[in-house]
């Protein structure tokens, strides 16, 4: 499968937040078990949740959602694919350049995310590169930057939250 079968964008209907979070559910909390009951925290009532939706059937297949801490300082978190979509890079490479381009867009200066360690060398071949090693939920992570010159501003309007 390759990136063209695949839609990366914002969700903003109804269905496709409640998709994001049953498979945010899914991944950090039934399968790696990162969480006990729930993964949702604070960051959700401030972040933007972007989906990756297969085109041939509909579904929500890939999550991340990105967030500003500070002025131009923007986060990527909580990316995941389903376990059936696993096969290759092609929906989380999608949706790291989704994250990223949006938030370039939106004034972002510097972004990060906190990476897996077995992800790792995955975002540096994406032009990422790791400032720190830490331990999240007992498991290794890496904090990680992207070089925003690889990843252009997209086109997308910041809906404000009233």
């Amino acid at each position: 499968m390759s990136l063209h079968n695949y839609q990366f964008k914002l969700a903003n209907e109804n269905q496709e937040i409640q998709a994001y979070f049953a498979l945010r559910h899914c991944i950090f909390v039934e399968e790696q078990e990162i969480f006990t009951t729930d993964d949702q925290d604070d960051i959700d009532q401030i972040a933007h949740p972007i989906v990756a939706i297969d085109k041939n059937t509909n579904l929500v297949v890939g999550v991340v959602r990105i967030y500003q801490s500070e002025p131009g300082i923007w986060y990527g978190g909580r990316l995941g694919t389903h376990p059936d979509y696993r096969k290759g890079w092609h929906i989380g490479k999608g949706l790291i350049e989704k994250a990223v381009t949006t938030a370039n867009s939106w004034g972002c200066q510097r972004f990060f995310a906190t990476v897996q360690l077995q992800n790792v060398r995955f975002f540096q071949r994406l032009h990422w590169q790791s400032l720190e090693e830490l331990t999240i939920a007992q498991k290794p992570h890496h904090l990680m930057e992207a070089d925003l010159n690889f990843y252009p501003p997209a086109p997308e309007l910041l809906k404000l939250v009233c």
